[in-house]
């Protein structure tokens, strides 16, 4: 019986030699920091240390709740993501049902890489875009588009009703290339043998994407729509932080857990409840993709993540 565990373990030493590198990075990069979460029950004292700190129990997470901006940044974290998951899959299907639509080839290849342009471009590139077009002075915006339609310059750094409607479209342009690409390669995928079909029974373009198209995308729209559940307490930091150029005066629409979180660690030096905001994010995900995941079970079992 001992000769046969060795022989197996020689047989599939390679692979163990393999996992080592994914298994060290996924300890040190997902298990080891793990031990930092106690941070968020202390009260931090840089003089005596972490280890040393004084336990301060729940206070921090108290605080998360009592502040005046509690109520703001998990109210723009919840209502943005809700809006970049309906919108952003939504976007990508149409996109998608588009592109394989298209009879010419080459045009159908071209495409696949402009879509993924704005996703290649990273959020400091983008920042800078969106500077380009609503910069006070010089803006595009303001300096060829208001004018033309007969209106006044708008100075969009200090007016933080625009933000929500900004954040979401350029959050479109970023990601719907990657969204398209993912639904494409379904979309690619069916058998074309139930258009055909579908045809010679007299359905239209409308009733060949109701029937056919969406139903057998409906596995990947599950699933991509249960992975963004996921995070959906999390948010894109370079697009809430660097876009907006982090103005003060953009706060109400602009703030979430991320940013809040980076200002209370770095400007205001408050690692504790820092970590406690972290840390909640952990949990509220968590709690999502359960219950998402269970919802989805009762649904259509077969395409649950587990």
């Amino acid at each position: 019986m001992k000769k046969l565990k060795s022989n197996k373990f020689r047989k599939y030493l390679p692979l163990y030699l393999m996992l080592i590198p994914g298994a060290v990075y996924l300890i040190i990069n997902n298990y080891l920091p793990m031990m930092g979460l106690a941070l968020a029950f202390k009260d931090v004292d840089y003089s005596v240390g972490f280890l040393n700190s004084p336990w301060a129990g729940l206070d921090n997470f108290k605080y998360l709740f009592s502040s005046s901006d509690a109520f703001i940044m998990f109210r723009n974290t919840i209502l943005y993501n809700l809006a970049f998951i309906i919108l952003g899959n939504l976007l990508g299907i149409i996109v998608a049902i588009a592109l394989d639509s298209l009879r010419n080839k080459f045009l159908k290849r071209f495409s696949q890489v402009v879509i993924l342009i704005p996703y290649l471009l990273s959020t400091v590139i983008v920042s800078y875009v969106v500077y380009a077009f609503l910069s006070g002075n010089n803006g595009f915006v303001n300096n060829t588009i208001l004018p033309m339609l007969g209106l006044e310059g708008i100075n969009w750094y200090n007016e933080a009703g625009y933000w929500p409607v900004i954040l979401v479209v350029v959050y479109l342009w970023m990601m719907f290339g990657y969204n398209s690409i993912l639904y494409y390669s379904t979309v690619i995928g069916i058998d074309k043998s139930y258009y055909e079909a579908a045809v010679v029974d007299g359905a239209g373009v409308w009733d060949q994407i109701r029937y056919i198209t969406l139903p057998l995308l409906k596995p990947t729209i599950i699933t991509l729509v249960l992975l963004a559940v996921g995070k959906i307490c999390y948010t894109d930091f370079g697009l809430f932080y660097q876009v907006p150029l982090n103005s003060g005066l953009l706060y109400d629409t602009t703030q979430t857990i991320d940013t809040y979180v980076y200002r209370g660690l770095l400007e205001f030096n408050d690692l504790g409840r820092s970590t406690a905001a972290g840390f909640l994010q952990s949990v509220l995900g968590f709690i999502c993709i359960m219950i998402a995941n269970t919802v989805v079970n009762k649904i259509d079992k077969d395409s649950a993540l587990f």
